[in-house]
């Protein structure tokens, strides 16, 4: 079935990029398989995460569905659009059906993102890891794609007003080789060697990040053991 809405959405927010003329930085692109299905797993520290997670997967020409919670899918605006570019509802009430729904995306060479933490850290800092991406990979028999941003949570995220003028933030985007979930292994030892792969991309991602707080008032997007003001795990 062609696809009428994602390829136009991207390419708006690809405009936007350019119109708040965000600096990239993204390495490990080559990781991201050209066909076959695959769970992509990333950090969370912005609202606009799935967006710059989708776009670390244009160069291997390939679309990301992601699954989100329900509720975006109800607003009049992004859940019209959320549906027509095939992300996936998840009702933590009834986790199961989107669970099965990934599942049946996997086994047809979709890539499903997931936010394993399931929910934007306000530390910036990793949470523990659900293991779900790891449960659905194993099913699926398909590889999990570890990913890390940096700089994402300096446009929106939770706590702070939204930084959206043209500010010049760089967002650094680590992807690394894929994880194999092999069926015989306990899902929590998968996601244990997932976590760890992130962590190892999100400390790299942070390495390289190349600018520092413009002063006292501008650590809240730092974590604390960093030396910043973020909130501590």
């Amino acid at each position: 079935m062609a696809e009428l809405v994602y390829p136009p959405v991207i390419g708006a927010a690809r405009t936007l990029f350019k119109t708040l003329d965000l600096k990239f930085d993204i390495a490990g692109t080559e990781h991201i398989p050209r066909r076959g299905g695959a769970v992509l797993v990333s950090n969370h520290i912005g609202y606009l995460d799935f967006v710059f997670c989708g776009l670390a997967a244009r160069p291997a020409k390939r679309l990301v569905r992601f699954m989100a919670k329900e509720a975006v899918f109800r607003h009049k605006v992004s859940g019209p659009l959320m549906r027509a570019m095939k992300h996936i509802p998840v009702d933590r009430a009834q986790g199961m059906h989107a669970y099965k729904h990934a599942l049946s995306a996997l086994r047809s060479g979709e890539i499903i993102g997931v936010f394993p933490e399931a929910t934007i850290s306000e530390s910036f800092t990793l949470k523990n890891f659900k293991s779900g991406a790891a449960r659905l990979a194993q099913e699926a028999g398909v590889p999990l794609l570890p990913m890390a941003l940096w700089g994402t949570q300096r446009l929106w995220t939770k706590g702070h007003k939204r930084q959206l003028g043209r500010n010049h933030f760089p967002i650094t985007i680590r992807i690394g080789e894929p994880v194999a979930a092999d069926a015989a292994e306990q899902p929590e030892k998968v996601t244990d060697r997932l976590r760890a792969r992130v962590q190892d991309l999100l400390e790299a991602a942070q390495r390289a990040y190349p600018v520092k707080p413009r002063g006292p008032e501008d650590t809240w997007w730092i974590p604390s053991h960093l030396g910043g003001t973020a909130p501590s795990p």
